[in-house]
């Protein structure tokens, strides 16, 4: 009935757990799970397609903690004229008692021509009736809509929103896309439609730059490109414009971060594009866009880049009279493959030494809230890529 979804169906002890763009109908349908985009999405899409079945369908939609006593079977019965009816009933994590007694009655024996969608928000209230839909057979079927908490479920979520619209997007217009819109899928799925319906032929980077360059997440993710680059002078102009119009520097460390984890995962790994992305949990163009990244950066030189970003992210969270210094230092600690911009003497510099040297830029000089020394630590020595990837996923 949807489109291609994101993934297999998995089965279930009493049948099949669906994607949200796999719902399709049946007697009873439970669509469970946090996320009320998805979960209403859903329900929109059965909704159409029984609309499109059947134009006559009668619809209803009421909230659990409200029906009355017997109003559900009331509900489901065919009607003089017999046509199809669809029963939508939200809120089912707040359910009365007496109706888990109704609907655990109705399940055991469902109304002809009749659709009953059960919308379940989460919690433990209602197990017993989620429990009884999902070893129902052919009675009932559940159409899980969790929270898409994964960078790669976002992309693969906004990769599915263009292959139904038969549109080309370009790998790093959709990555700068997802990242735009990292905080909200609604907006991304409003982003992505917006696209869709404004743009024709394939929609590169600039297309999507040119809509929502101006998001703080878009500007953190070209600040954080450029930085793992080498591009010192790019990093640092990105990110002073950015942090001039009123961007916070949480998110430029955090993107930055994103960036220097997908170095660590694939440092030191052997195989395919493919069979690293499966490894790693990263899509294969991510998988070859670090593997690029990667020339020059040494295990050491990742080393001081993780210390770096723990140290700029306490800072930008409060415990530096800084900040920006603090984020000012982690480009120029990126930019340089694990070494330092400008004077000191630190470990980082030694590090940078051990990767090809490092570039020279002007030196920090004092600010109001005070000068801080280069107190970079040694990288750590030998057998340091575990400790680099443990250090990566934290």
């Amino acid at each position: 009935m949807a489109a291609a979804g994101r993934g297999a169906p998995r089965k279930t002890a009493g049948g099949r757990t669906l994607a949200w763009d796999q719902i399709r109908p049946a007697p009873v349908i439970l669509v469970s799970g946090t996320q009320t985009f998805l979960a209403d999405r859903a329900i929109g899409v059965l909704r159409d397609y029984l609309r499109a079945e059947d134009p006559s369908v009668e619809i209803h939609e009421v909230y659990a903690d409200s029906v009355g006593p017997g109003e559900l079977q009331t509900l489901a019965s065919p009607s003089l004229f017999g046509e199809p009816r669809l029963v939508i009933v939200r809120g089912v994590e707040k359910m009365s008692d007496s109706f888990l007694a109704d609907a655990l009655a109705y399940l055991a024996s469902p109304a002809d021509g009749a659709t009953v969608l059960l919308r379940h928000g989460g919690g433990v209230r209602g197990k017993k009736l989620l429990d009884a839909v999902r070893s129902a057979g052919d009675r009932g079927i559940e159409v899980a809509c969790a929270e898409l908490k994964k960078e790669q479920e976002r992309h693969d979520f906004a990769a599915a929103e263009f292959a139904r619209a038969s549109r080309r997007i370009r790998p790093r217009a959709l990555q700068s896309l997802v990242t735009a819109f990292s905080g909200d899928l609604a907006e991304l799925a409003a982003a992505c439609q917006q696209l869709i319906a404004d743009t024709s032929g394939d929609i590169t980077e600039a297309v999507v730059d040119q809509y929502y360059g101006g998001r703080a997440e878009t500007t953190a993710f070209a600040v954080a490109d450029a930085a793992v680059q080498g591009d010192y002078a790019s990093a640092l102009g990105g990110l002073r414009n950015a942090l001039s119009s009123g961007v916070d520097p949480v998110p430029l460390v955090a993107a930055i971060a994103m960036k220097v984890r997908g170095l660590a995962k694939v440092s030191g790994s052997r195989g395919s594009s493919a069979e690293l992305a499966k490894r790693l949990g990263m899509a294969p163009w991510q998988v070859e866009r670090a593997q690029r990244d990667l020339r020059g950066w040494t295990d050491a030189g990742l080393g001081v880049a993780i210390q770096a970003l723990a140290d700029a992210d306490a800072a930008v969270k409060g415990e530096s009279r800084d900040p920006v210094f603090a984020v000012e230092r982690l480009i120029g600690i990126i930019a340089a493959k694990g070494g330092v911009r400008g004077g000191g003497g630190g470990a980082g510099e030694r590090a940078g030494s051990r990767s090809g040297g490092l570039s020279p830029a002007p030196p920090r000089t004092a600010t109001s809230a005070g000068v801080r020394a280069n107190d970079e630590r040694a990288p750590p020595e030998g057998g340091a890529r575990s400790r680099l990837l443990c250090a990566a996923s934290r």
